[in-house]
């Protein structure tokens, strides 16, 4: 479905960007394939973008940079609490990939699809991210409330657990995005202790 022409710029462009490559894929999308997703000319995408290669890497960047900072929130607006943080964050990276599937699943399939530098920005941004699920982990371990031997390798495990959700959930499905949420963040805590 394309969208409308006269909100141009950038966004609309994404928005085109991802809605093909959710179909067809990014190998599969030619950028005049993109100008007509998005309702505008080929002309316009070369003027905020240089190729369809940094459309791609836009997507990925935006998506990275907005679940960062909104994991980020939502461990600062936990307390000092491993229990309480680990949950959160859970909880708001779940949701978060629910809310943001379809930017979340060209994210997770399309990765292969990077040049060097591309790929170079978005592991800086991957690793920031498991930096912060490792810091939580290891909080826990820590002062004693988490009980892993292995907290490196747990942080992984409940980052990529929860990030599988892009693959299958469907919103219309018999499990809210609320409760989806609370049940992946006990298997986190589960997982930690």
């Amino acid at each position: 479905m394309a969208t409308s022409g006269r909100r141009g710029g950038r966004a609309v462009i994404i928005e085109g960007a991802v809605e093909l490559f959710g179909k067809v894929g990014y190998h599969g999308a030619s950028t005049r394939d993109i100008a007509a997703a998005a309702d505008v000319t080929v002309a316009s995408i070369y003027y905020h973008f240089k190729s369809k290669q940094q459309i791609l890497q836009a997507i990925m960047v935006e998506i990275l940079s907005e679940v960062i900072e909104e994991t980020r929130s939502a461990v600062l607006a936990a307390g000092g609490d491993a229990d309480d943080q680990l949950r959160a964050l859970v909880r708001t990276w779940v949701l978060f990939h629910i809310r943001r599937q379809r930017e979340a699943l060209i994210g997770a399939s399309e990765i292969r699809s990077l040049d060097e530098e591309g790929l170079t920005a978005i592991i800086g941004l991957r690793d920031q991210q498991e930096t912060l699920f490792r810091a939580v982990v290891d909080r826990g371990v820590a002062d004693g409330t988490f009980g892993t031997p292995h907290p490196r390798e747990a942080a992984r495990a409940i980052i990529n657990m929860s990030r599988s959700i892009v693959t299958w959930y469907r919103p219309d499905g018999p499990v809210s995005p609320e409760e989806m949420a609370a049940t992946y963040a006990d298997l986190a805590l589960a997982m930690a202790r």
